[in-house]
């Protein structure tokens, strides 16, 4: 994660459990920059799920293709069995 100077920053209202809060506080943890990081994840998550479901016919063709065909290459010689 890339630390941003403040003026690549916005401030917004955030909700928080009460308890996760104390503990983080605590904990010396750095609320603004967790929830950044939470929020990232979740970003990273959602694309990911999104580019899955865009391109799920894509990656069912390409695995029937190699069930039916094979992967159209020999084996590399370090990945056969041996005799």
């Amino acid at each position: 994660m890339k630390c941003e100077t403040p003026a690549n920053r916005t401030r917004i209202d955030l909700t928080v459990r009460t308890d996760v809060i104390s503990q983080a506080r605590a904990l010396n943890i750095n609320i603004s920059r967790a929830a950044e990081a939470g929020i990232e994840a979740a970003l990273k998550a959602e694309k990911s799920r999104r580019w899955l479901e865009d391109n799920a016919d894509a990656i069912k063709a390409h695995n029937d293709r190699i069930e039916r065909e094979g992967m159209g290459l020999p084996t590399p010689w370090w990945a056969q069995q041996e005799a």
